[in-house]
């Protein structure tokens, strides 16, 4: 994954966890490359507009978190645990367009 300012740091946005949100690289390439907009509003959600200017107000739904996490820390902070077990199946079927094809 790719950590994106939201507030672009070439105009003075703080590299802070506070101003970044994790994207894969495909959908980090669409925020700089393809005219789509990531904000964190007030109450520290995410909200994500296409390139027409609609909001994206459906999220497709994530993998069952107990597959996701199996026993890991349900939030990352600097003390938890180094996350160093990946199931590259689950990573390409996530991540890879057409890995359920």
């Amino acid at each position: 994954v790719d950590a994106h300012h939201v507030h672009h740091w070439a105009d003075g946005g703080a590299t802070s966890l506070e101003n970044l949100v994790l994207l894969c690289r495909r959908h980090h390439r669409a925020v700089h490359e393809e005219g789509w907009t990531v904000m964190r509003v007030q109450d520290g959600t995410v909200r994500v507009w296409r390139p027409n200017g609609t909001e994206m107000l459906k999220v497709p739904p994530g993998p069952d978190r107990a597959t996701v996490w199996n026993g890991l820390p349900e939030v990352i902070t600097p003390t938890a645990p180094f996350l160093d077990r990946l199931d590259p199946g689950y990573a390409i079927d996530v991540l890879h367009p057409r890995a359920r094809m």
